[in-house]
């Protein structure tokens, strides 16, 4: 039997402040749960959706370092058209988050802008143009 993807997991400094960013991007999380160590929700189509403080993966792996030299994971968040990309990447700039690369209109045909998560992971916002 072959593996099967099912669960995608973020190691984050401040699960609170990561699941806030994750929520602006339409993440259907519920309020109560920013003092847990795991947190993990199932996305449209069944894959889950995971993260872990660094204290608490420490607990299990006490040699667990975080990953450095650059961007470690990216995530492509697909929206209804592109004036949401432009109205999304706008949203989250001003609530402090870090705007990587404003919204242009790419030439594969698709609006997309960059934005970085709480912890540095590269956000992709793309709609196609037409």
């Amino acid at each position: 039997m072959d593996a099967k993807l099912d669960m995608i997991g973020l190691v984050v400094e401040d699960i609170g402040r990561s699941l806030a960013f994750y929520r602006e991007l339409g993440l259907d999380l519920p309020a109560d749960i920013e003092d847990q160590p795991h947190v993990e929700t199932t996305l449209d189509g069944g894959i889950r959706f995971a993260w872990d403080s660094a204290a608490n993966v420490k607990e299990f792996d006490p040699s667990w370092e975080p990953a450095t030299g650059g961007r470690q994971i990216g995530l492509a968040f697909l929206c209804d058209s592109p004036a949401e990309v432009d109205a999304k990447y706008r949203r989250l700039v001003e609530l402090g988050y870090e705007g990587h690369k404003e919204p242009w209109d790419a030439v594969w045909g698709q609006r997309y802008a960059l934005v970085r998560d709480p912890d540095g992971n590269g956000i992709d916002l793309f709609a196609p143009l037409s």
